[in-house]
This record gives structure tokens, C-alpha cells and sequence, in this order.
């Protein structure tokens, strides 16, 4: 699981065919083999760690053919900026919301503007998933935690603070872009209760 905090920057160092290599500022210490890491918003599994010189190290990931197709992660080109979390480990502050790490569908990054000190962004949203997208309810977009600002029937905004702009790879995506989508746990299964009634009285 993971809370849609991102704790790391890193980039896509080597790509062949269905394995990531990914440098980053983590310990390889403090990495274990199988452990999961979300990268911009995909739970994928490391496979091997190597120290880097001058601290971080690089990992490698295996992606199969599925992930390849439904997310970003297959237009990625080495030097990409990658959104990246560990899991969640037991007693460590929620702050953002309950995530898998399993990619629902793409956005597109519709339009972005400012707004004060911080930026809007619209985005155009699946049409099988806006039924999950709620204003003031959240979502999880390239593996951050943001919170739905407006909804219409095919998109929706969000607005972020120069902070997260500054600790994710959100200020390098411009209109057109691809972006990994997550629905919120609770809306899925509130979603799933609603149809189940509505059988149930048909």
C-alpha cells in the first residue's frame, strides 16, 4: 500500500525490453530484494540494487507487457523524471490516502494555468471512470495524493502548491500529456454497493 506521498525523484537510467533500471537517492541498504516501490503511481518489485558513487544507488524493476500497455511507463525514455514511493510500513504517518499502486486508466493533461502562487491543472479523465471522481474527494495522479478541486462530465481539476511542484515531477508536464490515474479505494467500493442495490431492486 501506499499513501500517494512522493518521497523521491528519480530517473529512468536504462530501459530494455521489460526491465527498468531507475536511479535514485535511496539507500541501497535499505532496499530489499521483492520490496515494492510505486513509480509515478505503478507498484513494481525490485529486483537487484547496486550502490551509485556519491550516494543513492540504481534498482532494477521488472514490468510485464499489461503495465506496459495501460500506463505511461512504455513512452518512458532514459532520463525520464520518475515520480517515486516506498510502501507503507506499519505505524508510518498517513498523509496523503490509501493507495495500490494499480493503475486504473490514463488522463490527459488538458490545460494548466496559474493561480496565485500555486497552478491549476485540468485534467480529461476516462469516461468509465468518472463516475469514481467526486469534487473534494481524492485521487491519485502519477502516484501523488491530490485532492479534486471541480468535475465536470469529462474532467476534472486540481490545484498544486509550489511545494509539491518543486518535490515531484509535476512541473515538467505540459497539455497532451499522459498521466497515470488511481481512483480512491473508498469510491470504488462505494460505487460497487451502489450497483449491487440497484440489481438487487431490478
Amino acid at each position: 500500500m501506499f499513501t500517494g506521498i512522493i518521497t523521491d525523484v528519480g530517473k529512468l537510467h536504462e530501459m530494455s525490453g521489460g526491465h527498468m533500471r531507475i536511479r535514485s537517492s535511496y539507500d541501497p541498504a535499505t532496499i530489499d530484494i521483492g520490496a515494492s516501490i510505486a513509480h509515478d503511481g505503478c507498484c513494481l518489485t525490485v529486483t537487484d540494487t547496486e550502490s551509485v558513487s556519491g550516494g543513492g544507488c540504481i534498482y532494477g524493476v521488472d514490468i510485464g507487457p499489461e503495465t506496459l500497455a495501460v500506463t505511461t511507463l512504455g513512452a518512458w525514455q532514459p532520463g525520464h523524471r520518475v515520480n517515486l514511493e516506498r510502501a507503507l510500513g506499519l505505524g508510518a504517518e498517513l498523509g496523503g490516502h490509501m493507495m495500490t499502486g494499480h493503475v486504473d486508466g490514463l488522463g490527459t493533461l488538458k490545460s494548466r494555468e496559474m493561480d496565485g502562487t500555486s497552478e491549476r491543472f485540468t485534467i480529461d479523465m476516462p469516461p468509465e471512470l468518472a463516475r469514481y471522481i467526486a469534487a473534494k474527494g481524492s485521487v491519485a495522479l502519477n502516484g501523488t495524493s491530490l485532492t479534486v478541486n471541480e468535475v465536470t462530465n469529462s474532467s476534472f481539476g486540481i490545484c498544486l502548491i509550489p511545494h509539491t511542484l518543486q518535490v515531484t515531477n509535476w512541473n515538467e508536464l505540459k497539455a497532451g500529456d499522459k498521466i497515470n490515474l488511481e481512483i480512491d479505494l473508498l469510491a470504488r467500493y462505494v460505487a460497487r454497493l451502489n450497483d449491487m442495490e440497484h440489481l438487487e431492486r431490478t
